[in-house]
């Protein structure tokens, strides 16, 4: 029996409901990478739509264990540690040939963003950070019959920007020094790199069966480059570099990732739909950053040269989801998820576990225009949080904390144009 007119609009739901669902994934990953408007039957296709999350992860037993910048745990043991945020998305697709497909969007598929505040008793270590990308993409695939259906290569390239923010509280100045410097010092940095892909698919348009299978290379951020203000700093504190700002520099790589998609029509006006993605986040370990004035000295972590560092200490990251669309009528159809997210914090920091429940439904206003609506309801689980040893390196020293079972929600809505 044939699906694939059936359940056309229920295949546009597997998009939304998997973008909300993969909001909050582990490591940095926000949006991730997504193609799937290249597959899109219309010949010119444009969508754009944002994914709002709301996470509530809450920090609790706090500990300074580090009394040689300043005792803190005279201040609170707990503390609200997330940030609502917004993730836009804009793509368009054109059907160059009956067989050559192109797309170019703009994504942002990495970020983060944490604000402790400095009145607990873990600020030696964090009191906010913030991590943004812009990925600016080009996808092409080309098409050919091979057996009952058709095969497609899939190849593109990609430009991304990152920019970062990090402060904590360096030194818990007493009185009277503390009405001059107030002990806190910042990041900031940003960088930019280029990406590829390359992927292979194959449908049954008969039966609304694609599966797919796409890899994302690396982006070398080889020119990294920003400032660290200790100007709240007394200079005894840190040696030629409190009480000024110092430019810096250094160098990271955005992981690489590999998905594996698969759906298929299971009954008349039926979809069934699933996916596995592994991306690479242990290549995110400690992020060093060393004055500039030492550009001829290689800038490593816990090297002679290193000022600061952003410290990760990643674990690779898989993801898995699963789901149903449905068609209604002709006006609306609709889609159910489940996802689970392996942390990707590995004894320090505060990524554990995530199951998500995504929904969505699609609403055909006319031949040409289509708008989606999604959301997901997630569970983060508990961990705790403390030093950790990384090549003889010890990591996470300045505080330990635990956190609960926290609720993270988001919604998500789009509109396509086709014609």
């Amino acid at each position: 029996m044939a699906f694939s007119i059936a359940l056309r609009g229920a295949v546009t739901l597997v998009i939304g409901s998997s973008l909300a669902s993969a909001a909050f994934a582990g490591g940095l990953d926000r949006g991730g990478y997504d193609i799937d408007l290249l597959f899109d039957k219309g010949r010119y296709v444009f969508e754009s739509g944002v994914t709002y999350v709301m996470p509530d992860r809450k920090l609790k037993n706090a500990k300074d264990i580090n009394p040689a910048d300043g005792n803190l745990n005279n201040r609170s043991r707990s503390t609200d540690a997330s940030e609502n945020y917004a993730i836009p998305y804009a793509g368009f697709k054109i059907g160059i040939t009956d067989d050559l497909d192109c797309m170019a969007d703009y994504s942002q598929p990495f970020g983060g963003h944490l604000n402790e505040g400095a009145n607990w008793a873990g600020a030696n270590n964090e009191t906010e950070v913030k991590v943004r990308t812009n990925n600016y993409s080009a996808t092409c695939s080309y098409k050919f019959d091979a057996g009952p259906g058709q095969l497609r290569l899939i190849g593109g390239g990609f430009y991304q920007e990152v920019s970062g923010y990090k402060s904590r509280l360096v030194y818990a100045t007493p009185a009277p020094i503390s009405a001059i410097y107030n002990g806190m010092g910042s990041l900031d940095i940003d960088g930019h790199g280029w990406g590829w892909r390359a992927g292979i698919a194959y449908e049954i348009p008969e039966y609304a069966f694609r599966t797919s299978l796409v890899y994302n290379s690396r982006v070398k951020y080889d020119n990294l480059k920003g400032s660290v203000d200790l100007t709240e700093v007394p200079p005894p504190v840190v040696p030629g570099f409190g009480g000024k700002v110092t430019s810096v520099f250094g160098s990271a790589d955005a992981p690489d990732s590999l998905e594996w998609k698969v759906q298929t029509g299971i009954a008349p006006d039926w979809l069934a739909f699933g996916s596995v993605k592994w991306t690479n986040w242990s290549i995110l370990q400690s992020i060093a950053l060393c004055p500039s004035s030492t550009r001829s000295i290689s800038c490593r972590a816990s090297g002679p040269t290193e000022l600061t560092s952003l410290d990760l200490l990643y674990k690779d990251g898989w993801t898995i989801t699963g789901g149903v669309g449905h068609k209604f009528n002709d006006k609306w159809s609709g889609a159910v998820s489940l996802t689970w997210d392996r942390g990707t914090s590995d004894g320090y920091g505060m990524n554990s576990d995530t199951w998500t429940l995504g929904a969505g439904v699609a609403y055909k206003a006319t031949e040409h225009v289509q708008f989606n609506f999604g959301g997901a309801l997630g569970l983060m689980t508990s961990g705790k949080s403390g030093p950790v040893t990384r090549g003889g390196v010890v990591y996470g020293n300045d505080a330990t904390y635990s956190f609960g079972n926290d609720l993270v929600a988001a919604l998500q809505t789009s509109v396509k144009v086709s014609f």
